[in-house]
C-alpha cells in the first residue's frame, strides 16, 4: 500500500540571532584579528542567511554562562547533558503542531522513528516522547542517528516500508538538531564554515497509508547513491570537545557534478520525465547554485530552500522537513499527477532523494 507525508511541524528555539549580530558575537568570543574579522564577516554575507535560532541564549558567548559550549573546558558529556535538557522541548512543539493538521491522534501512532546527528542518550528521546505524549507504550520505536543531513531520508524509507506492510501504521518521524551545541573554539576554516551556516531546529512529519481526498504528499521512490572519492571531505566525527565537522570548500563542485545524473536515474527508474517542483536540502548557498546549474533549473524553482536558508539556516536532517512543509504550504497544482524532487547530501559523500507526487483533496 503506497504511503504519504499527511502533515509536517516545525519548531525552533526562543533565542534568534541575525547573522550578522552572529558574526560580531563569534569574532569577539575567538578574538579573531581585524582582517579575520573582515574575512568572517564575508563568510556570513555569503551564506545568504539572514537569521538562526540556537538553544544557548548567548550564541556560546558568555564564558561565565552554563552554557557555555565554547568553553575549552566543556566536554562531549557535557554538551550531551545540554543536548538531553534541550531536544525533548523542542521535540514536543514539533509534534504538536504537525498533529493540529492531521485527523490523526496520539493513540493512532502505531510507530516512532526520532532521528538526530548531534546528540544521542539512552533511555532515549523516542522513549521520552512515548511517556511525555501519552503515546501506546507498545508503539515500535526506531532510532536514526549520525547520518548527518540526509537522515530524515532513511526515517521516510523506513516509514514508507512500514506503511506499505502495514495498512494500518500511522508513523511519526521526529528529527531534532541542536547544531550550536557542537561550537568549536578555533579559527581552522571548517569550523569557521560550519560556524556560519548551521542552527537548532526540529521538525515532525506523519506518514501514513494513502488516504483520498487528502492533501499529502505520496512517497513514490528514492535512489541513493556514494561519491566515495571525497569520502574524507564530508565527515563528522566524535571529538572530545564536542562533534566535529570537516566540511570542504570545494563540496558544491563535486555536488555539481555528480547530481543530474542522479536525478536522471530516479525518473527514468520511475518512468517519469517531468519534474514540477523541487525541494533541495539547502546545505548552503554554493550547494543551491550548484543544484541549480546541473539540473537546469532556475532559483524560483528553488524558492522554497531558499526562504528556509535564508530565515533559520542548515538545522541538519530537520531541514529538508522545513522545505517539504514550505512547499505543501503554498503549493498549487494543476494536476494530481505534479512531481517533487527532493534531494539532501551528507557524510560519504552521500547523495540520497525522493521522488513524490502531489495529492489535493477533489
Amino acid at each position: 500500500m503506497q504511503s504519504s507525508i499527511s502533515a509536517i511541524g516545525t519548531a525552533v528555539p526562543q533565542h534568534k540571532f541575525k547573522q550578522s549580530e552572529a558574526s560580531v558575537l563569534i569574532s569577539e568570543r575567538l578574538q579573531l584579528s581585524a582582517a579575520k574579522k573582515r574575512m568572517l564577516r564575508s563568510i556570513y554575507k555569503a551564506t545568504g542567511i539572514e537569521s538562526r535560532y540556537t538553544v544557548l541564549n548567548d550564541m556560546g558567548h558568555l564564558s561565565n554562562s552554563r552554557s557555555d559550549i565554547s568553553s575549552p573546558d566543556l566536554s562531549t558529556a557535557g554538551r550531551m547533558a545540554l543536548y538531553k535538557e534541550h531536544a525533548l522541548p523542542l521535540a514536543v512543539a514539533a509534534i504538536k503542531q504537525c498533529m493540529e493538521q492531521s485527523d490523526a491522534t496520539f493513540s493512532d501512532i502505531t510507530h516512532v522513528i526520532t532521528v538526530s546527528c548531534t546528540g544521542m542518550y539512552a533511555p532515549g528521546l523516542d522513549i521520552e516522547i512515548v511517556q511525555q505524549l501519552k503515546l501506546r507504550t507498545n508503539a515500535k520505536r526506531t532510532a536514526i542517528n549520525f547520518m548527518g543531513c540526509y537522515g530524515a531520508f532513511n526515517a521516510l524509507k523506513v516509514a514508507d516500508d512500514i506503511c506499505r506492510a502495514n495498512k494500518g501504521a500511522v508513523v511519526l518521524i521526529v528529527c531534532v538538531e541542536l547544531c550550536s551545541l557542537h561550537f568549536q573554539n578555533d579559527e581552522d576554516l571548517d569550523h569557521l564554515l560550519s560556524n556560519a551556516i548551521f542552527a537548532d531546529g526540529a521538525a515532525a512529519a506523519l506518514v501514513q497509508p494513502m488516504i483520498e481526498n487528502q492533501k499529502s504528499l505520496s512517497i513514490e521512490a528514492f535512489n541513493c547513491d556514494l561519491l566515495p572519492q571525497t569520502s574524507e571531505d564530508m565527515a563528522w566525527e566524535i571529538g572530545d570537545s564536542g562533534f566535529d565537522i570537516v566540511l570542504k570548500s570545494y563540496i558544491p563542485e563535486v555536488i555539481e557534478s555528480g547530481i543530474a545524473a542522479f536525478m536522471d536515474k530516479l525518473l527514468r527508474q520511475e518512468a517519469i520525465s517531468e519534474v514540477n517542483h523541487y525541494a533541495i536540502h539547502p546545505g548552503g548557498m554554493k550547494i543551491l547554485q550548484a543544484c541549480e546549474a546541473a539540473l537546469s533549473i532556475t532559483k524560483d524553482k528553488n524558492k522554497h530552500a531558499y526562504h528556509v536558508m535564508r530565515e533559520y539556516g542548515n538545522m541538519s536532517s530537520a531541514t529538508i522537513l522545513f522545505v517539504l512543509k514550505e512547499l505543501m504550504t503554498h503549493l498549487t497544482v494543476n494536476n494530481h499527477q505534479e512531481t517533487v524532487f527532493s534531494c539532501a547530501f551528507g557524510p560519504g559523500l552521500t547523495l540520497e532523494s525522493m521522488l513524490l507526487k502531489v495529492n489535493q483533496p477533489n
